[in-house]
């Protein structure tokens, strides 16, 4: 009898967060959370503002520990690693912060410049290149030598990612990445963020609560409310999703359980 071929095992997520929980204090942030990010995914995590989205990030980060679960980056528990280990961790993720980050007394190409001085041996002929390509990848090549006072604000966002991807990172945060632009500059920056996942192959977490942002950018979705995860599905069903908080989320609509929560 011929044998019945192999099962392909299962992939690995990227990242994982497992009957995850956070409390500071009294004060209960997230409960019995359960994500799964695979390879080159582009998972956006919705929800109200102050709802934990960003504490998700810097659990992943291993900035903060969870109360309970475990956090997980390639299979790796984030929250038992070592000093060592955790850094070269965070050497494969790239964090792009809500308002840029950048270090106001540095030019353009000193903000970028300074993961590769700090975390590699790289000369700095070799760091100028580097520079120069992400600084191309994002359209502001022209702009390596301006201060970031010189920027406006989607420029810096635009510097932001660039600094963000400087050392070709498997995993790339975004924390709002459009909050705060006008609606021509957020589209600009939201086909950036494809543009850069698909050239480098990232696998990325985007929090935001911009819905024109988050249904572009998405290849799947979650929806974070009073620190539980209500669902997670693609963007196509999450558009005429039957759950009263998700519907009322993506409509806007002033009615709903979302204000009712609030009271």
């Amino acid at each position: 009898m011929t044998p019945a071929p192999a099962t392909p095992a299962a992939e690995t997520p990227v990242i994982e967060l497992i009957h995850v929980a956070l409390r500071f204090g009294e004060k209960e942030v997230l409960s019995d959370v359960n994500l799964q990010v695979n390879a080159r995914e582009r998972l956006v995590i919705l929800g109200q503002s102050g709802g934990g989205k960003s504490t998700i990030l810097r659990l992943v980060l291993g900035i903060l520990k969870p109360t309970g679960g475990n956090v997980k980056f390639k299979g790796l528990d984030v929250g038992r690693m070592g000093r060592r280990r955790l850094n070269k961790m965070r050497q494969k993720v790239g964090m792009i912060y809500q308002y840029s980050a950048l270090i106001s007394s540095l030019n353009v190409r000193d903000n970028l410049a300074l993961p590769l001085e700090e975390l590699t041996d790289k000369t700095p002929s070799e760091i100028d290149d580097l520079v120069m390509e992400k600084l191309t990848m994002v359209g502001m090549a022209d702009a390596r030598d301006k201060m970031p006072s010189e920027l406006s604000g989607g420029m810096r966002k635009r510097v932001g990612l660039a600094r963000g991807i400087m050392l070709d990172p498997e995993v790339i945060l975004y924390d709002e990445p459009s909050a705060g632009l006008d609606p021509v500059i957020s589209s600009v920056i939201d086909e950036l963020i494809i543009e850069l996942s698909e050239k480098i192959g990232a696998t990325s977490i985007i929090v935001t609560h911009e819905m024109e942002s988050a249904f572009k950018i998405g290849t799947r979705m979650a929806m974070l409310f009073q620190g539980r995860v209500l669902a997670v599905d693609t963007p196509e069903r999450f558009r005429d999703h039957d759950h009263p908080v998700i519907a009322q989320f993506i409509s806007g609509s002033t009615e709903g359980p979302i204000l009712e929560a609030s009271k």
